[in-house]
């Protein structure tokens, strides 16, 4: 009977930050196929109270925290009158504690935007295996990031297709330097988004309800607009950088429509290494759950034929700004990436709610950029400082011009 029991797999606990969140859905998806791996120990989300409540009622997680208080409130109430158990926290801190709770194997890092940054780092330097959707942690505080990833002793799997596609092909010393694995470079897919081909007149009359049609992806609208601006493809650049240890000019972006090869690596013996699969966020999330071991994620195999051909193109950053404004700001490190991804919160979320339209978002961001003073990103204060001088410098751009 011991040796039994001894043998019985150790579920692991996993909190999802961003639970009610496109990640979120596909991340719970992947565990109720494995029930006898994996519990949702913690969900979080904004202020989606209806969707957190049905997540509670059917994982029934130890914890579910509401950044936003009256949210918490509501859900605590909606839970007690179900007879449910769950307890209900809110706020920062509280996204924190479930992030580097002693029973939390793993931390799905998929709250989009800045708000992730905290409780990432938190996992980090509880040691926690991290499975990062956020792009903003390694945009914003990537030095700082990585180093709490080592000193915290943590695991870090990237959720990106595109990352998540490089670091399945790379050598088995993960997250090595590029040369020692004998790479040459990184090529990060893009699917272009929908207006790959659009003309200039077309992209400035651009609606929100165009921008949100994504022909491959079912992504929530902030990552939907960035992809359709490339500013997606940008912030994948900066990530990469940080992950693979890649200088800017060993990364490159290639234009694929059909996005079947989610990424590439190149040998220095001339071999291009790639990963293909269905345009489906469950195959990186089980990878990253099941890691080293290969799971069941529900994607559908991959049909060659039915597909028949692969296209790829150079990204136009005449059109398409924001990539090379991107690459500007790698370049220029420090707080650059923290500003530009700042800058970029403000202009979208201003696009989305009809105040500018989808070419004043380059606009903002360059100008924002441009003016910026540019420090060294030596701490988590200093970042924040400059994520917060670069929202009001892009708020007060959009009063003076028009865009």
């Amino acid at each position: 009977m011991d040796a039994i029991a001894m043998s019985a797999p150790i579920i692991q606990n996993v909190t999802i930050l961003g639970a009610t969140g496109t990640i979120g859905l596909h991340t719970l998806d992947v565990i109720a196929r494995h029930p006898d791996r994996f519990r949702a120990y913690a969900l979080t989300a904004n202020t989606n109270v209806d969707v957190l409540f049905e997540q509670c009622r059917k994982f029934e997680p130890v914890y579910a925290v509401m950044l936003d208080e009256r949210a918490a409130d509501s859900l605590k109430t909606k839970l007690q009158i179900a007879g449910l158990v769950t307890e209900v926290l809110f706020g920062m801190d509280a996204l924190e504690f479930v992030s580097a709770h002693l029973d939390v194997h793993a931390v799905m890092a998929a709250i989009v935007g800045a708000a992730g940054l905290k409780p990432a780092i938190a996992a980090a330097e509880s040691g926690k295996r991290i499975l990062l959707a956020n792009k903003e942690t390694l945009v914003m505080s990537g030095s700082l990031f990585m180093q709490a990833v080592e000193k915290g002793g943590a695991t870090l799997l990237p959720i990106d297709s595109e990352h998540n596609a490089i670091f399945q092909v790379m050598p088995q010393q993960k997250f090595a330097t590029l040369k020692s694995g004998g790479i040459k470079k990184i090529l990060i897919t893009a699917s272009g988004g929908p207006f790959r081909k659009a003309t200039d007149d077309e992209l400035s009359a651009v609606t929100v309800k165009q921008a949100l049609n994504h022909p491959n992806w079912v992504m929530g609208p902030k990552i939907t607009v960035d992809s359709a601006t490339l500013m997606n493809k940008g912030l994948e650049v900066i990530e990469a950088h940080w992950l693979f240890n890649a200088a800017p000019e060993q990364i490159e972006v290639v234009v694929h429509p059909q996005s079947v090869i989610h990424s590439m690596v190149e040998y220095v013996d001339g071999s291009v290494l790639a990963q293909l699969g269905n345009p489906d966020m469950r195959t990186p999330i089980a990878y990253a759950l099941g890691y080293p071991e290969r799971i069941e994620s529900g994607v559908s195999s991959l049909d060659l034929f039915k597909i028949a051909r692969l296209d790829f193109e150079e990204p136009d950053t005449v059109r398409f700004p924001c990539l090379r404004l991107a690459f500007d700001a790698l370049k220029k490190g420090g707080t650059a990436p923290a500003i530009l991804n700042a800058a970029n919160e403000i202009a979208v979320e201003a696009f989305l709610n009809g105040k500018i339209g989808f070419m004043g978002i380059p606009r903002i961001i360059e100008s924002v950029l441009s003016d910026a003073t540019i420090s060294l990103a030596s701490s988590l204060s200093t970042v924040i400082e400059a994520d917060k001088l670069a929202r009001k410098a892009a708020k007060e751009w959009m009063l003076t011009y028009s865009c």
